[in-house]
């Protein structure tokens, strides 16, 4: 009865509805946006193969041999559409890999993340035809060839000739560069000749060339590669799933769009009709199925579906009346809690967010009738009293994620890492809750800074602040380290708190002149106890090529230079104090500088005689020199001279030639600068441990501090720290693949630890033919012989097959050993001899080979071994059998192919951390032991608990032994090191969760995610899409715990808001095409104005290429007959950015960087930033290289640092763009020698430097030219004004460079006009920049057409906003930001001047004068606002309050236009410093409300401002119409007092705007092919304007007409 009673009310309702509503006038409309890649379409099936050799490189072949076997007439016979394709890839590959890969799998393929990896390959493949010329066929299309360095291969017959006799060995490093992302076969012999082929799977040509390539492998011909490429034109010539995707172009998915309610002001709306354009149907059916003002209208067409045209007219009145921008001030107040109550109550509660959030305009009238539940508002009250209401955090497996940065990519590569780990620790045979644990463990963060225990007799302090008379009058109060002080202020405090040591050699002009500072400092009562350590280079060079040992005393060494002077320092020290032997150290510095014979850098014994001669001589009675004979010749305190370059051997820090110690942290430069950055920086550790009670009175600060956290050694491969990030490979990934070399390793142990359970193992890589592998063997023997309780060692051999015998014997003798006697008690001292043994006696001999000397080293062998107790027999057996050469070539396959490394490299392997190359000389025992304490502390203990913990169940006990435990603790840590994840976490358990929170999915599941959202914010609307992806496609758990804002005095969203996902749908069901994702906004409404904003991944460049329509100004009501607006941006290219340091200084401002190909080394240029030492590139997925620009940067810098992070400089770096994500590069560079003191920009005074410098960097001039050659694009550079058409054209002179920015088809109209009466008034040749972010695709077809007609240039330039830099939320602020923030780096380098003029202005004068005009060396020079129209007194803020006192008389200028003298801009970081103020002030919602004005005037105290005469700028609403006359430029003020339309005003006040706009509509029609309908009052307009007297203010009724545009604010 009441159901019945129900569906009568909702007729009747539904009657009076459709009689009361023209259901034809209110059609709803639809907005449609895409977004595309500009690259061309790339196969699905080669993404697929990417996409799995992410899993692990041996499933790519498995999955290539998978589709080869199913190949043949009919291999796809049973696909008929690109979606039965889609399923049967995504079928095949869900055969090799683990369940939940798998479904995260197939998503990633829908999503095209692997794309870009595809057009790498493409361009290498471009690369490698063009590096060979072509024979006859060069038109031929070839769709497979093999590239073998010296020659191309098209056909299998002459690949096959070819293998029948490849090069030789030697011959092979002419082959093809390899990458780290490369497909190498896995039965490829390292070393052996490089063979690469390009194809693609599915086609017949790859099969063939495959299968021959692959037989080479494995007889061990070729290093087989693949690089999958199907070329343009052979989509025919492949299976039919082998095209799909080819085709079409990518369309992308991954990024979110925003419709913004736009409420104006002023009405700032182009009133030109749209007459051309693609009628598109309603490309998608609605979704009914949701709630609207309480209706459900799929269940009522299910009941009434004959009343289906009355129902669909009553849901779009319903829609179309439900949005609502305002809310009254009870209403807001708890429409938080309220949305957290309904998300809380769904049944679906992500999805009900994602309805909320992503719609809100249309929601949120009903959601603020809803009645609030006091529990949950109760306690999200409580939890936000431990974090601050409307904060957003996200953690997946307890590691924070940076929300700002995050995006649907990234979270999709987290995701994998850790379901990838999981499935690794699965085929450990972990249990799944342990799994979970581990899952769970967040990494110690790495220490930023390592102490090195230096403590030791061999330290000569000068001074002690303690005891000293000098340091009498301080006060002994520590406490007083607390007090405040200004920054930098030293304290003055009788304690030594501070311990700089300079580690130097005497003998260097570097140590003394350190010796020389050090003085200084110290007579200055600089507050530190300093002191030195002093050593000779000569003599550490004899210890190291000694195997660490002092040669003995009876050799007859030459006593070098700096061991003289330490015996003398020594000496003066013991009988004449310390302070007469720093006198000696400087005296000697003295006496070299005034030398005249002597270079700068000779130090010679006659300089140090002297010194020691004028230091004591009036110390002494008898003579010195007598003293100094007698001290040569007894050579007294030689032990100790030489033990204190000993202990700086041991300590690690000869390398460093010239350094000091901070209470033990190292700094590798002596300057004084240093030095007082490095007491700043630890100034705060020690006032902590004051503050605590850590350090008192009676502290020995030093020791204290060494204690706790000093190191024996210093070694800079170990710390790794800073950018040098140690690198890891994950042994279980090896492990896991079956067979695996690791099985075969035994492991040596420290006496009587050969049961217990080892946390860390080494791997040392060892070429035993080397001295330097030799050297890395014997040091990791002597380490265990010296005692580790928690690690073990093992050996792979890396030597050669074709080593020498000897070589062969010695391996086999160590492997006997290992595997056989490991656990006897005497077999290190074995080792230990045998290698010593071997080294002196075989290593580098030439002798011949034969029987009988084979048969003497295995005798000594079996003598050696009986010596220490182990069997000779078993020695006396030993062959170089074919097992071991066979173990020898899975050595070399598995440190080349799995370890990225040489196959005969001699490298450590501790726990996955990979050490290479390893510095022979430098590195010891010791340092073993150092890298043994590091990896337990950072990366085994997190772990250890949890595995110490497991219940092993379904093992067999005898398995689980010391050495099980050992290698599972090997793969653990290794695999878990690889793991790209942040060490935050936040305790989100404190936080309540019984009312306001959701917690989804079982406990057991791989991942764990935990969030905080505030559902009501653009976090919140992009985290709900992402958040359902991860439930939908990966096995997860979440907590989300709601955090509303409390108390709103605002509506949180104005806009509706679509994040883009891929679906299967994407792909066509009835034929082979695919269609991409969309963003698809249903039922939007008509009457409000909205603005379409794209929230993109980071790294995108996008623009528009199809809109028909003003995507700043969308009123659908406009759109007549068409349904859906249609929308499709394009992505232009990938941000490459990154961050330039150079060590001790500050940023190298000004560096110029180049970027190209190793053919085309410069395609795109950049300057670095002071800011962060930021800069950024555009480019496209390929392989790049990255070096300093030819001229000043590349005369005074270095790049520091190669691929490897090995080399000290490197003149290129390579950058691999392979992702959609983009790269963030850190580059250091380094001064050249002899140029340290030279600045990298030279100042310029008058014209003529001017001219000189810029011709200096003419090489710069190629800008802008490098999307048409990388990106393949549409960088329209119109250059066509040279000089012949600047003649022709009646154009002659220097160029006027004008800048301008427009968005939206209004200001697009206005800036045609400015072109026009810009172009009317000069004779000079015109160049315009417009940036190109905002233009529109009709825009961007109009003017090339234009240029040629009224002959001038223009280019389109674009910077992306930096990450670093606060990011303004409302697209007409980023706009206005646009014309201030990057001046310094959107123009090319060549460029020397340019005027900002706005787009609404009109120009009455040549722009030449102005160009021309001197500004007195200010960077830039603005006009300054009229005073002279008394009616806006009241709107002249700058008068009064904070502006008037921060201006001190200084004019307050206008923005609209304005000259950039970008010379003196760079020269005086004048963009670096706006970036700064900008940074400061815009956090500050109140700051900056005209920032592209505010900004210039409130920091041109630092950044001067040349005031224009005030001709050069005159509007209505500012200058009244007294000074009119004499105006040069009309600019088109927005009028705060009348609101008057834009449109309304231009043809009022410019008497030629009519006549200018008609010319220009006109030739936009020609061009577009429109007709053109005067539906404007010209003529009336015409007639008003032709005289330039005063005119009435517009009416009241069209100000109060008029909306608002946040566009017009600029110029207030």
């Amino acid at each position: 009865m009441g159901t019945n009673l129900r569906s009568g009310l909702c007729f009747i309702l539904l009657l009076f509805v459709v009689f009361g509503v023209n259901a034809q006038n209110r059609r709803p409309k639809n907005v449609q946006v895409a977004v595309k890649a500009k690259w061309q379409g790339t196969p699905l099936l080669l993404e697929a193969g990417e996409l799995i050799s992410k899993e692990s490189k041996q499933l790519f072949w498995e999955f290539t041999d998978a589709w080869i076997g199913s190949d043949g007439e009919t291999g796809d016979s049973d696909c008929k559409s690109a979606r039965d394709c889609l399923l049967k890839i995504s079928k095949q590959a869900s055969t090799l890999l683990a369940k939940p890969v798998a479904s995260l799998f197939h998503f990633s393929l829908t999503l095209r993340s692997a794309s870009p990896r595809l057009v790498l390959y493409r361009q290498l493949a471009d690369e490698s035809l063009s590096s060979f010329p072509h024979g006859d066929d060069s038109s031929a299309a070839h769709c497979c060839w093999v590239d073998t360095g010296s020659s191309l291969f098209y056909d299998v017959a002459d690949l096959l000739s070819w293998l029948a006799s490849p090069p030789a060995g030697g011959d092979a490093v002419q082959g093809p560069e390899l990458f780290d992302f490369d497909h190498v076969h896995f039965d490829s012999k390292a070393g052996s000749p490089v063979a690469v082929l390009y194809g693609a799977v599915g086609t017949g040509c790859f099969r063939k060339f495959h299968l021959s390539l692959a037989k080479a492998a494995k007889e061990g011909k070729v290093t087989y590669v693949v690089r999958p490429v199907l070329p343009s034109g052979c989509e025919g010539k492949t299976r039919p799933c082998g095209a799909i995707g080819a085709k079409d172009s990518v369309s992308l998915a991954g990024y979110g769009v925003e419709l913004a309610l736009k409420n104006m002001e002023y009405k700032a709306m182009d009133d030109s009709a749209i007459k051309k354009g693609i009628t598109l149907e309603d490309p998608r059916t609605e979704d009914l199925s949701q709630d609207v003002r309480g209706f459900i209208f799929s269940k009522i067409l299910d009941r009434k579906p004959e009343l289906r045209s009355e129902v669909m007219a009553f849901r779009d009145y319903l829609l179309s009346s439900t949005v609502s921008d305002t809310l009254d001030v009870w209403e807001l107040t708890d429409l938080g809690h309220q949305t957290a109550q309904r998300i809380v109550h769904a049944s679906d509660p992500l999805q009900s967010m994602q309805e909320i959030n992503q719609n809100f305009p249309s929601v949120v009238s009903s959601l603020s009738r809803m009645k609030v539940n006091e529990s949950i508002k109760d306690e999200i009250l409580s939890n936000q009293r431990m974090l601050p209401p409307g904060k957003a955090l996200l953690a997946l497996n307890g590691a924070l994620l940076n929300i700002e940065d995050m995006d649907l990519y990234m979270l999709m590569d987290l995701a994998h890492q850790e379901l990838s780990l999981a499935n690794q620790f699965t085929k450990l045979k972990i249990p799944d809750g342990a799994i979970r644990k581990l899952l769970l463990t967040t990494p110690l963060p790495e220490p930023d800074s390592y102490r090195v225990d230096f403590r030791s007799v061999h330290v000569n302090y000068i001074n002690n602040l303690e005891e000293d008379d000098m340091y009498k009058r301080w006060r002994s109060n520590l406490n007083e380290i607390l007090m405040p002080a200004f920054p930098g202020q030293l304290r003055y405090i009788r304690k030594n708190l501070f311990h700089a040591v300079y580690v130097i050699d005497p003998a260097t002009v570097c140590g003394l002149e350190s010796i020389d500072t050090l003085r200084s400092l110290y007579e200055n009562q600089l507050p530190v106890r300093f002191g030195v350590i002093l050593y000779s280079t000569q003599l550490i060079k004899t210890i190291e090529d000694n195997g660490g040992q002092i040669p003995s005393s009876d050799s007859q060494v030459k006593e070098d230079i700096s061991t003289v002077i330490i015996r003398l320092f020594l000496y003066i020290k013991e009988h004449h104090g310390i302070q007469t032997a720093f006198q000696f150290l400087g005296n000697v510095n003295r006496l070299r500088t005034e030398s005249t014979d002597s270079s700068e850098e000779d130090m010679e014994q006659q300089h140090v005689d002297g010194a020691f001669v004028e230091t004591i001589l009036p110390k002494v009675k008898s003579p010195p020199q007598e003293l100094l004979l007698k001290l040569q010749q007894e050579d007294t305190l030689k032990e100790a001279s030489e033990a204190s370059s000993m202990s700086v051997y041991k300590l690690g820090l000869a390398k460093l030639k010239c350094s000091f110690l901070m209470n033990g942290l190292v700094f590798d430069s002596v300057e004084e600068e240093t030095l007082l950055n490095a007491m700043n920086d630890e100034l705060p550790k020690i006032q902590e441990h004051v503050y605590y009670g850590q350090i008192e009175s009676r502290t020995n600060v030093l020791d204290k501090i060494l204690s706790e956290s000093g190191l024996s050694r210093y070694n800079p491969q170990i710390i790794g720290g800073g950018k040098n990030k140690p690198r890891y490979v994950s042994l279980a990934s090896s492990a896991k693949s079956g067979e695996s070399l690791l099985d075969d390793v035994n492991y040596l142990h420290s006496p009587e630890t050969s049961d217990d359970v080892k946390y860390v193992t080494h791997l040392l890589a060892v070429d035993v033919t080397t001295k330097r592998g030799m050297k890395l063997l014997h040091e990791g023997v002597r380490y265990l012989i010296g005692g580790s309780q928690s690690a073990r060692l093992g050996v792979l051999f890396s030597t050669s097959q074709n080593a020498d015998p000897y070589s062969l014997l010695f391996i086999k003798f160590f492997e006997v050993t290992t595997s056989s006697f490991s656990h006897k008690e005497k077999v290190l001292h074995f080792l230990d001899k045998l290698c010593l043994f071997y080294e002196r006696e075989y290593l580098f001999k030439e002798t011949s080979v034969d029987s009988a000397s084979s048969h003497m080293l295995t005798d000594k062998v079996a003598e050696l071994a009986e010596e220490y107790g182990l069997s000779s027999k078993a020695y006396r057996s030993c062959l170089v059998d074919e097992k071991l050469l066979m173990r020898l070539t899975k050595v070399a396959q598995f440190l080349s192919w799995e370890l990225g490394l040489e196959s005969d490299a001699n490298a450590i392997i501790s726990n996955g951390r990979v050490i290479f190359p390893v510095d022979e000389k430098t590195f010891l025992g010791q340092d073993l032991h150092f890298l043994e304490s590091m990896e337990f502390n950072q990366r085994v203990k997190p772990v250890q608990e949890i595995i110490d913990g497991i219940e092993w169940q379904g093992l067999d006990p005898d398995l689980l032994t010391s050495k099980y435990f050992s290698d599972v603790f090997m793969f653990v840590s290794s695999a878990m090191a690889t793991r790209d994840r942040s060490s935050e976490s936040a305790r989100f358990e404190v936080l309540s969760s019984e009312y306001s929170a959701v917690t989804l999915g079982n406990e057991n599941a791989t991942i764990h995610i935990d969030a905080v959202i505030d559902p009501l914010s653009p976090t919140g609307q992009k985290l709900a899409s992402l958040l359902q992806v991860l439930q939908k496609h990966v096995q997860t758990s979440m907590r989300i715990v709601l955090n509303p804002m409390s108390s709103l005095v605002d509506i949180p969203l104005k806009n509706y808001y679509r994040y883009v996902l891929p679906n299967t749908d994407d792909y066509s069901s009835t034929s082979f095409d695919v269609d991409g994702p969309k963003a698809f906004f249903a039922n939007m409404p008509l009457s409000k104005t909205l603005t379409m904003n794209l929230d993109v991944p980071e790294p995108w460049l996008v623009e528009p290429v199809i809109a028909i329509h003003d995507l700043d100004n969308i009123l659908l009501e406009n759109l007549g007959d068409t349904t859906t607006l249609q929308a499709v941006f394009e992505v232009e290219s990938l941000v490459l950015t990154g961050h330039c340091a150079e060590k001790d200084h500050e940023a190298p401002r000004g560096l110029q960087l180049i970027l190209g190909t190793k053919n085309r080394p410069h395609l795109v240029d950049t300057l670095v930033m002071a800011n962060l030492g930021y800069w950024q590139m555009k480019v496209s997925p390929g392989v790049w290289y990255l070096q300093l620009a030819p001229g000043r940067s590349s005369e005074l810098y270095v790049l520091k640092g190669g691929n490897d992070g090995s080399q000290d400089q490197a003149s290129l770096k390579r950058i691999t763009i392979d992702d959609l994500r983009g790269k963030v590069v850190h580059l250091e560079v380094a001064k050249k020698k002899g140029k340290e003191h030279e600045k990298l920009l030279l100042p310029t005074d008058g014209d003529d430097d001017v001219q000189k410098n810029n011709e200096r960097g003419s090489w710069n001039s190629n800008f802008l030219k490098w999307a048409s050659n990388i990106v393949g694009g549409r960088q329209q550079s119109m250059k066509e004004g040279s000089e012949k058409e600047h003649e022709k054209g009646g154009r002659h002179g220097k160029t006027i460079n004008i800048f301008s920015i427009a968005s939206g088809h209004l200001y697009e109209r206005f800036t045609k006009i400015m072109i026009l009466s810009v172009l009317k008034n000069t004779n000079r040749p015109v160049k315009f920049w417009f940036i190109k972010n905002y233009l529109s695709p009709q825009f961007k077809d109009v003017i090339p057409h234009m240029a040629r007609e009224y002959n001038f240039e223009y280019e389109l330039i674009t910077y992306k906003w930096p990450s670093w830099l606060h990011k303004q939320k409302e697209k007409q602020r980023i706009i206005w930001a646009y014309k201030i923030l990057f001046l310094d780096v959107i123009f090319p380098l060549s460029l020397e001047k340019v005027i900002f003029v706005d787009a609404d202005q009109i120009i009455r004068t040549d722009m030449g004068e102005l160009y021309d005009m001197d500004i007195k060396g200010r960077p830039l020079a603005y006009t300054p606002f009229c005073d002279n129209n008394r009616e806006m007194d009241g709107y002249r803020f700058w008068r009064q309050g904070f502006w008037r006192e921060h201006l001190r008389g200084r004019p307050y200028h206008i923005s609209a236009l304005y000259v950039v003298d970008l010379v003196k801009f760079r020269e005086t970081a004048a963009g670096d410093n706006l970036r700064v103020f900008y940074e400061t002030l815009s956090k500050d919602p109140n700051s900056l409300s005209n920032l592209d004005q505010d900004l210039p005037n409130y920091a041109q105290h630092t950044v001067p401002i040349f005031s224009l005469p005030q001709e050069w700028l005159w509007c209505e609403s500012w200058c009244g119409n007294a000074t009119k006359s004499k105006a040069r430029t009309i600019d088109l003020c927005n009028n705060p007092m009348t609101k008057e339309p834009k449109l309304q005003g231009a043809r009022r006040i410019v008497a030629e705007w009519p006549d200018l706009d008609l010319e220009a509509r006109r030739f936009t029609s020609k061009i577009l092919g429109e007709d053109l309908e005067l539906n404007e009052p010209v003529v009336a307009a015409a007639a008003a304007a032709a005289t330039d007297e005063p005119n009435p203010p517009p009416s009241s009724d069209i100000s109060e007409e008029s909306e608002q545009d946040l566009e017009s604010k600029a110029e207030l």
